[in-house]
């Protein structure tokens, strides 16, 4: 299982988001609370800060390794600060097949475009059924696809199906791309389980979205994500509670001052100056934060006067 982390507010030094937190993104690699695998194909993360020389643009920086791994972190880490980031980690299969590159690791940013792309998920046989969605893709995105992976390739098919940057476009971009990966697979006879765990980030923005299908193609669903999990590893009722699981999402002020931790004071949306966008509740009062449930996307704006939210459910 990959792991994602976004956070949009007042700019904070990076190493209080990925290093300094007990349950930091890089102790996750090592660590992982939820999930029994490590995590150690890759990772990396795009910030925006005003400090940096074109502010405009995301640093970007991805290494294909386990986080823990990499003697750049607390060299680097330190002497930058935020106030939009995405980060990730990558978890891959264990075997020769995985292919371990810098390309391959997220998020994944091109030009032409102010979003930038994480996920946890998996899009099965995307390889094949490029058949029927390269006819979807523009080949101005096309032409900066560089790695192997099928989150890279929906970044591509999302990009060239958004309208334009606002809500209500990437809204109906997902809706859109769900159909369309649909009706590829059962045309060519590939329908599987297709989690879709996407975080779309642009400076003081974030968009996630918590949707796909199950073994038949179904996207909506009534079980408990919880009672599958108690299902065996490897079997359809427990592949069934990773798509059905939340992603999870903290509002509030003050971060700066809860160090080592992703603790904030918790306020109402309204109120807050900063939000947090994950894959796991990050502290240790999990019922501090909300849930992003199976079939919804929200939308989170950082504005002069805090943050706004709006959720909404995806309609496929």
């Amino acid at each position: 299982m990959c792991r994602v982390l976004a956070y949009i507010g007042p700019e904070i030094p990076l190493e209080s988001l990925l290093l300094t937190p007990e349950n930091s993104l890089i102790n996750q690699t090592l660590d992982p609370e939820l999930h029994p695998l490590l995590q150690l194909a890759g990772w990396g993360f795009g910030a925006w800060s005003d400090h940096l020389l074109e502010p405009e643009k995301p640093l970007l920086y991805r290494r294909p390794m386990a986080a823990f791994y990499d003697d750049n972190a607390r060299s680097v880490i330190p002497s930058l600060q935020a106030s939009t980031l995405l980060a990730h980690v990558r978890a891959a299969a264990y075997d020769s097949t995985t292919v371990l590159t810098d390309e391959n690791c997220h998020p994944f940013s091109y030009e032409g475009t102010p979003w930038i792309m994480a996920q946890n998920g998996a899009l099965p046989n995307w390889k094949v059924l490029q058949r029927d969605l390269l006819e979807h893709c523009d080949d101005r995105y096309l032409e900066q696809m560089r790695g192997t992976t099928d989150t890279e390739f929906l970044y591509v098919l999302l990009l060239s199906l958004l309208d334009g940057d606002e809500d209500d476009d990437v809204q109906r971009g997902f809706e859109t791309m769900l159909r369309l990966i649909l009706r590829a697979m059962k045309r060519l006879d590939r329908v599987e389980l297709t989690k879709l765990k996407l975080a779309l980030v642009a400076p003081n923005r974030i968009i996630g979205a918590n949707y796909g299908s199950d073994h038949d193609g179904a996207t909506v669903a009534t079980a408990d994500w919880r009672e599958l999990r108690e299902a065996e590893p490897g079997t359809d009722d427990h592949a069934r509670s990773m798509l059905l699981e939340p992603m999870y999402l903290l509002t509030g002020r003050n971060f700066e001052d809860h160090e080592n931790s992703y603790g904030v004071d918790v306020t109402p949306v309204d109120e807050a100056m900063s939000a947090i966008f994950a894959s796991e509740p990050l502290t240790d009062d999990a019922s501090e934060w909300s849930t992003i449930e199976f079939g919804e996307m929200v939308a989170l704006h950082k504005t002069a006067s805090g943050i706004t939210k709006t959720v909404s459910t995806l309609d496929i």
